[in-house]
């Protein structure tokens, strides 16, 4: 491809009014997941605990009926409220359907404090030297999915819907400290050294979940090394009540690596298409662009660790337009009812996305 910035093909509104434990402004300038299924969309943000509902209207022309769920309702989140009553964000950063359940994954990752435009020198450095830790953004977890009054909703518990007499039940990698990923991944060459590392530094960070059959794929945004992009493959089974563990992969290890040539940016988001993965690129720093969508063909028939660079295994396919400050493209879906169709949500969405405080606008781009 020519590197062409391409326009979108349309855009359409959702709306949210559940505010749930959230202001729906919190929601709307936050989000950084998506996954469609049939006319309803699934949304995250990376500044909540909550997972998102909105469905097609009649007219086709809007995404409304919103329903808030809050993730502790249906696992115990391994960090509680603080002394003011707030819950630490999961800072969910992607999703995926599967079978009878909801997976959705957090960053994993930890922060440095801001600096503020009000900061003196002093007050300046003091921020950028505080890192901060949360429990609740190790979680990798799944959620099962029912039909009540023709509306997918997330339980608790559920009987499959295979007819076996079977149960489902939500349950997490990372409801304790010694269940994390992180802790697997410690003694890494590879990844070992960022974990340490914040996420805006180039540090551990997952911003995309891919999951087909029983095979997770985790995209990083960070640690790019050496401009080579990362994923990682698990096989989560199930463990001890709500807790998932690993299934042992190649030589005992309970992960695969696979690194991308993505001309130095980092995964935002992945999409199962079949066998491929769509791969949302964007830069792994503090950064408005490159954003750009490669296919990664043949993704999950990998028998091993893969080093994938672009030739005909992975295509760059679109380079979307990206703002100065704002719209950092944040999630990729399949457009409802249009396989060739992929639609994208924002955070920090600009004020032309935001006609009023509980409505974004997501943009429609066509997959050549």
């Amino acid at each position: 491809m020519d590197g062409n910035i391409v326009d979108a093909v349309g855009a359409i509104p959702a709306r949210f009014t559940d505010a749930g434990p959230h202001a729906v402004v919190d929601i709307v300038e936050s989000l950084s997941t998506i996954k469609s299924e049939g006319r309803h969309l699934w949304l995250g943000g990376d500044e909540t605990v909550t997972i998102e509902r909105v469905t097609l209207n009649a007219a086709g022309d809007a995404y409304d009926n919103h329903v808030s769920f809050p993730v502790g309702d249906f696992l115990p989140l391994p960090e509680g409220p603080d002394v003011n009553g707030v819950v630490p964000e999961i800072d969910i950063e992607g999703f995926d359907r599967n079978s009878d359940y909801l997976w959705f994954v957090g960053s994993h990752s930890l922060t440095r404090k801001r600096v503020k435009p009000h900061h003196a020198t002093e007050d300046a450095l003091r921020a950028l030297a505080k890192i901060r830790k949360n429990a609740n953004r190790h979680l990798l977890g799944r959620i099962p999915v029912v039909t009540q009054d023709g509306l997918p909703t997330l339980v608790a518990r559920a009987a499959a819907s295979d007819g076996t007499g079977g149960s489902l039940a939500a349950a997490a990698l990372g409801l304790r400290k010694q269940t994390r990923l992180t802790a697997v991944l410690k003694d890494d060459e590879h990844l070992g050294p960022f974990l340490a590392i914040p996420s805006k530094d180039n540090g551990f960070d997952v911003e995309g979940l891919a999951v087909v059959g029983g095979r997770v794929y985790l995209g990083l945004r960070g640690p790019v090394l050496r401009g080579w992009a990362v994923v990682v493959e698990l096989r989560p089974i199930e463990g001890d009540g709500r807790d998932l563990r690993l299934q042992p992969l190649d030589g005992g290890v309970p992960y695969r690596k696979h690194f991308l040539d993505l001309n130095g940016l980092g995964v935002r988001d992945l999409l199962a298409q079949g066998d491929d993965l769509l791969v949302l690129a964007g830069p792994t720093m503090d950064l408005d662009g490159p954003v750009r969508v490669y296919r990664w063909r043949g993704a999950a028939r990998a028998a091993t660790s893969v080093v994938v660079v672009g030739d005909e295994a992975l295509v760059r396919v679109l380079d979307l337009p990206f703002g100065q400050g704002d719209d950092h493209a944040e999630g990729i879906a399949l457009a409802p009812g249009d396989p060739s169709s992929i639609m994208i949500v924002y955070d920090s969405p600009a004020a032309r996305r935001r006609p009023d405080p509980g409505t974004i606008v997501i943009d429609v781009f066509r997959l050549p």
